[in-house]
């Protein structure tokens, strides 16, 4: 992901949604995807835009939000624009009164940033309760997934390590979208559209991997140190090769 550029063209689309706020560009994902940030109305809004595709992952962030919101500080929906046309699609969230774990306070203190990250998602897996989970994220369904994508999968990640614990996972754990208070406590998550069932370390990994990305090599350690867990090789590495290849 990247900071798109102040002064960019905003989509016509997104642009129904901003009124008379102040609008600052937040995030361009690698599919053109763009999120803006709107000051000025009553406690902040977050406007997320995707091209026509992301019609259905949107719909499935929106069901996902709702249901961890019972349990889990997570930005409230406000509005769904999914009408599928060719001028995409639009996501209206609270802003939630935090800063993501990238924000540079936390760069420039990545002890305490990666730390706070490992245990913000140690809290994601035990509040969201399981048993009362309908989402997935196995590996057989992002396999099937990925393959009807057109994705040839290696053959050797179709069997997956034996599972060490199913929680709820986040489903794209990396650090980014943490939300930490001004005292580096973790106090929410965001981008939920991937939630569901899995192996905790299919978050672990990633979570972990994401840390030399936006934090600088030589850090893994104080992620698990965060969650309270002892690496695990073999886990990290296939939940690290399955998320690359597909």
């Amino acid at each position: 992901m990247t900071i798109p550029p102040p002064g960019g063209e905003i989509p016509e689309r997104a642009r129904r949604h901003l009124g008379r706020a102040t609008v600052t560009p937040v995030w361009e994902n690698a599919d053109g995807g763009l999120t803006y940030r709107l000051d000025g109305l009553d406690g902040g809004r977050h406007v997320k835009w995707g091209p026509p595709t992301y019609a259905g992952l949107f719909r499935e962030e929106a069901r996902r939000l709702s249901w961890a919101s019972r349990w889990l500080r997570v930005p409230r929906v406000i509005e769904l624009d999914d009408a599928e046309t060719e001028s995409g699609v639009v996501l209206v969230t609270e802003t939630i009164d935090a800063r993501s774990a990238v924000d540079p306070r936390w760069v420039a203190r990545p002890i305490e940033g990666v730390r706070a990250c490992g245990a913000g998602l140690r809290v994601l897996h035990e509040s969201l309760p399981s048993d009362e989970c309908r989402f997935s994220w196995s590996v057989a369904e992002r396999i099937a997934e990925a393959t009807d994508r057109g994705v040839a999968v290696p053959a050797d990640l179709i069997e997956a390590p034996a599972i060490d614990r199913l929680v709820v996972c986040h489903g794209d754990p990396c650090v980014p979208n943490t939300l930490l208070d001004d005292e580096g406590n973790p106090v929410a998550h965001v981008d939920l559209g991937m939630l569901g069932l899995a192996d905790r370390w299919a978050d672990l990994a990633v979570g972990s991997m994401s840390i030399g990305w936006n934090y600088g090599p030589g850090l893994e350690h104080v992620y698990f140190e965060g969650y309270g867990i002892e690496p695990d090789a073999e886990r990290i590495d296939y939940y690290r090769r399955l998320w690359n290849e597909t």
